[in-house]
């Protein structure tokens, strides 16, 4: 049987669908942000809609992110408000970004000394 973990890792092979897949990862994260906070906050859809004063179905293409507009920073402050949150952006540099994502990739010189000591 194919099951979506299966069907995933046969398409990753394909260095194109890797490729997009790894292009987009930036953005699954920041949706996955916005769908762990709005579960914690114990709220659904329409009642970020009726927060913020628009429609459920909007706020599904938001956190769908597959429109064909970006939302606005402004739209995206209302969002997070809405849930008792605060919408920070910030910049970090691409070398910065791989160097943390490689160390915690792999562990530490200091945890692997621990372990193998």
């Amino acid at each position: 049987m194919l099951t979506h973990k299966k069907l995933k890792a046969r398409a990753l092979e394909r260095p194109d669908v890797k490729a997009e897949y790894d292009r987009l990862d930036e953005e699954f994260a920041f949706l996955d942000e916005f769908l762990k906070a709005r579960a914690a906050a114990g709220v659904t859809q329409a009642e970020v809609a009726e927060r913020i004063g628009t429609t459920q179905s909007a706020i599904a293409r938001l956190e769908s992110g597959g429109g064909k507009h970006s939302p606005s920073l402004a739209t995206l402050q209302k969002y997070a408000h809405a849930l008792g949150c605060r919408l920070e952006l910030r910049l970090v540099q691409e070398t910065k970004a791989r160097e943390i994502e490689g160390r915690a990739s792999r562990p530490s010189r200091a945890a692997t000394k621990r372990v193998a000591g």
